[in-house]
């Protein structure tokens, strides 16, 4: 296919259908609930996708008309977010998610309940017009040190994270939202964000097919529509460029050694670990050259002018040879692959799981861990929660913890909420005490504070929200492997005696 030269569309006289590609191969984000009319205009000459985060979604009938909006101006429009129905959840930011995240069901370890569940945040996606979930994470929690997996991954163990993936893609499929395996080659080895800084992973190939690509292999097998790329260096098989970026991963490892067929998703080229090297443009024209097939950018701050320089730089690519005009095409004809089985699933989804699906509870219920015998809450207790920093993935706004459950089981609960820069009360006399924390192995100020919390109420109760670390302070301690809601209301029902801890 030719097309450069005729009618002008672009940069370097290049022409109209050029133009129609490169606008094919983008999933930006935007600010606001409702579509603007950049992004109409954009989606009328054939954008190609659109990236949906917590600031454009308030509840299911906002959702839907906001997606209706958007294929009313290009009916083949790929519209994803990242609804990985744990910490990091979309569609129920402002309430935190009905359902447990990674961590937790791979702490029950059932791959039927994680194949449930998953069905269930597919149903609700495609009843909300949704149809590329950029989920689930399948990184294997390699290093506890790490500031961006955590609770997303199921666990610690390759094949248990391998057979959970395969769940949890079959499931949501099922549904008819396609799947997007992240972050390629795998995050969970690094002590660095990739939202911040390029994170190296250290290990030898070896290492590596051991470790971090058995889950890549299983939802391969499962027939996973996509795969993110992580921005991250990984010397064994690039020394020199990022896995978004680099040839010999994305299609020398992903493509030829793993058969990978479907779609590939940067994540977003505005983050600084690449953005910083490259420049947004620099990143999404190299990313494409590498075999990358559709570029999200997030789109928050620099709105539909970044959109308009990725879409010109990658004609102008083209033009100087950068990236071979075939490279471009068959990097648009994947994405409308995966618009195409979209939008044969949506004439024949089924209904949305109803307020969240009755298995979200009972799964967070399934993951509690136990040890200790404080329980149940004798009366009301005073809760202190101690509130640190999470990783830039999960939405600030988002509710978690245990004593806004809690003082609805327990009239007369207590709670004070502290941060690092707080000063820390005496606990209060005569009553019990619940302390509740997330990550608290990975923050030194929570583990002091907890620490002289303790010194004074050794009976204290510990609640962990977050990836639990090598010790379980407290006499009793309660491990949830998560914060969402559900999470916090199954910890809140072992804490008032209205449901029994497991053994």
């Amino acid at each position: 296919m030719i097309v450069r030269g005729g009618r002008t569309g672009g940069p370097n006289g290049a022409s109209p259908e050029l133009a129609r590609l490169a606008d094919t191969v983008l999933q930006p984000g935007f600010v606001g609930v409702e579509a603007p009319d950049w992004l109409r205009r954009r989606l009328a000459e054939g954008l190609g996708g659109v990236a949906l985060y917590s600031r454009n979604l308030v509840d299911g009938e906002q959702v839907r008309t906001l997606t209706a909006a958007l294929r009313a101006e290009n009916p083949d429009v790929v519209i994803a977010t990242d609804e990985e129905a744990g910490d990091v959840t979309r569609l129920e930011a402002l309430t935190g998610s009905s359902r447990p995240g990674n961590l937790a069901l791979g702490a029950v370890d059932d791959p039927e309940l994680t194949e449930l569940i998953a069905r269930e945040v597919g149903l609700d996606m495609a009843a909300a017009g949704i149809d590329l979930n950029y989920a689930p994470v399948v990184d294997v929690n390699s290093d506890l040190d790490n500031p961006v997996v955590g609770t997303r991954a199921f666990g610690t163990d390759p094949w248990l994270v391998a057979r959970h993936a395969r769940a949890w893609v079959t499931g949501l499929q099922s549904a008819g939202v396609a799947g997007c395996a992240k972050h390629f080659p795998g995050h969970g080895a690094t002590a660095v964000d990739s939202h911040h800084d390029l994170p190296t992973v250290a290990y030898s190939a070896e290492e590596l097919a051991a470790t971090t690509l058995p889950p890549y292999r299983a939802v391969i097998e499962a027939g996973v529509r996509a795969v993110m790329t992580g921005h991250l260096l990984v010397p064994a098989y690039d020394p020199d460029s990022p896995a978004t970026m680099s040839g010999r991963i994305l299609v020398g490892l992903l493509r030829e050694e793993l058969g990978f067929d479907g779609l590939i998703v940067t994540d977003g080229v505005e983050m600084p670990s690449v953005a910083g090297r490259y420049g947004v443009t620099g990143a999404a024209v190299r990313a494409l050259a590498a075999g990358a097939d559709a570029i999200c950018v997030g789109g928050e701050r620099k709105g539909p002018g970044v959109v308009g320089f990725i879409r010109n730089a990658i004609m102008t690519a083209v033009a100087d040879g950068t990236l071979p005009e075939e490279r471009l095409a068959e990097a648009a004809s994947r994405v409308r692959s995966l618009a195409a089985w979209s939008a044969a699933r949506r004439r024949t989804a089924g209904a949305a799981a109803p307020d969240g699906g009755p298995a979200g509870l009972a799964a967070a219920r399934r993951a509690l861990r136990v040890r200790g015998d404080g329980l149940p809450l004798p009366s009301a207790p005073q809760v202190i929660e101690l509130v640190s920093e999470t990783n830039i993935a999960v939405d600030r706004a988002t509710p978690w913890g245990v004593a806004s459950p809690l003082a609805a089981l327990l009239p007369g609960t207590t709670a004070l909420r502290l941060g690092a820069e707080d000063a820390l009360p005496p606990p209060a006399a005569g009553r019990p005490l619940v302390v509740v924390v997330r990550d608290a192995h990975r923050h030194a100020w929570v583990a002091d504070r907890l620490g002289a919390l303790l010194s004074r109420r050794p009976d204290a109760i510990v609640v962990e929200m977050g990836l639990p670390g090598p010790a379980t302070p407290g006499a009793t301690h309660i491990t949830t492997h998560g914060a969402t809601a559900a999470s916090g209301r199954a910890a809140a029902e072992i804490l008032a005696g209205h449901h029994r801890p497991r053994d």
